[in-house]
């Protein structure tokens, strides 16, 4: 029974940590289900995927591409590849966590989205090794309820969206930058200030002259060089 009540103890501490997440993943969720039903999947299927998918930015990708009328053939592997970076999530993350797991891998691996890896990644080498896979089940379970249930209130609330302002409807597209940048600000913005200069400075001048997705692409990596190379060297 003690075994119990401190594994809860451990999760419910996960929970709390989870917090800042769910705050940023309500607004987006709550965003996802309206765009999911206005372009025409019933809300039920909405909902189904943020529970099975559970890929974030990739499901508005999901929905804009079976909306222009791509099949299955074309979605799904368009937005596999989009997440591909997620297979590098977990073998980050293992050697900070207990051997042999005690909790099993698929259920961690599953909720490692972008921002539970980063809040992890940051918050992770305070907490106790022995609580460390019960603290991130915790930090998932969070962060995964409240992107179900932000996607359940968008479906619900669909109709209401139109009658809101302005202001407040185009605030929910500034939502995922902004959790970015609290994230950012979390992990200590001076020790990764090379990576990010860089990747800022890419980014500005190449979207003079590229689409600005490329560019954030292209920008991601130049700073990720930046620091493997600079950051080994001043190590």
């Amino acid at each position: 029974m003690q075994v119990m009540r401190s594994k809860l103890r451990m999760v419910g501490a996960g929970l709390v940590d989870s917090l800042s997440i769910a705050a940023g993943y309500l607004p987006i969720a709550f965003s996802f289900g309206v765009a999911a039903v206005q372009a025409g999947l019933p809300p039920s299927i909405a909902v189904l995927v943020s529970f099975l998918v559970y890929a974030g930015a990739s499901q508005f990708l999901l929905i804009s591409l079976l909306a222009s009328g791509a099949g299955m053939w074309t979605a799904l592997p368009t937005v596999m590849l989009m997440n591909a970076r997620h297979v590098l999530y977990g073998p980050a993350l293992v050697p900070g966590l207990s051997a042999p797991p005690q909790v099993r891998s698929p259920l961690q691996s599953f909720g490692l989205t972008d921002e539970v890896f980063a809040t992890a990644m940051s918050k992770m080498p305070s907490v106790a090794p022995a609580a460390r896979e019960y603290w991130l089940l915790g930090l998932q379970v969070g962060a995964y309820v409240a992107w179900v249930g932000g996607t359940l209130i968008g479906v619900v609330l669909v109709g209401e969206v139109s009658q809101w302002p302005d202001a407040v409807r185009d605030g929910l597209a500034f939502v995922l930058p902004a959790l970015f940048c609290a994230l950012l600000l979390e992990t200590g913005v001076r020790r990764w200030w090379l990576p990010i200069g860089v990747a800022a400075v890419t980014a500005a001048l190449l979207g003079l002259y590229l689409a600005n997705y490329n560019a954030l692409v292209l920008a991601i990596l130049a700073g990720a060089l930046a620091h493997a190379v600079w950051g080994k060297a001043d190590a």
